[in-house]
């Protein structure tokens, strides 16, 4: 069982990026996955969570509007595409497989801590 973050990079202030989430190991059709992200001394936050059952999904106050998470259909990989960037979006990002089959139509299911199996991060800066 394995997620695996990639994308990350050096853009400047009103960029766009995509990050990918490449999963391994278990049915992504009855999960929920997160994107989190945290910046240097700072703890980390939730950015976007989906239910890829449903495909219901959250948004952080900070990125609603900007982001957007979603699958492409038939694909192991979950995207977050970041639009209109801002230097406080620097962070290294996460991707994780939650506990939960689903989000169960509560924010509180995008919370780190509801996240058992977390990917190796991947670099944001946004240089101003």
């Amino acid at each position: 069982v394995q997620l695996q973050a990639s994308g990350g990079g050096l853009v400047q202030s009103g960029a766009s990026l995509t990050l990918s989430c490449t999963t391994s190991g278990f049915n992504l059709d009855y999960s929920a996955v997160g994107w989190f992200r945290q910046a240097p001394g700072k703890e980390r936050e939730a950015v976007s969570c989906m239910s890829l059952s449903d495909g219901s999904t959250d948004y952080s106050d900070s990125v609603k509007g900007r982001f957007t998470v979603a699958r492409a259909n038939g694909e192991n990989t979950v995207y977050l595409r970041m639009h209109s960037l801002k230097p406080e979006d620097t962070g290294v990002y996460y991707c994780a497989k939650s506990k939960h089959l689903d989000l169960g139509g509560s924010p509180s299911r995008c919370s780190a801590h509801e996240y058992v199996l977390w990917g190796q991060g991947t670099q944001v800066t946004v240089s101003s």
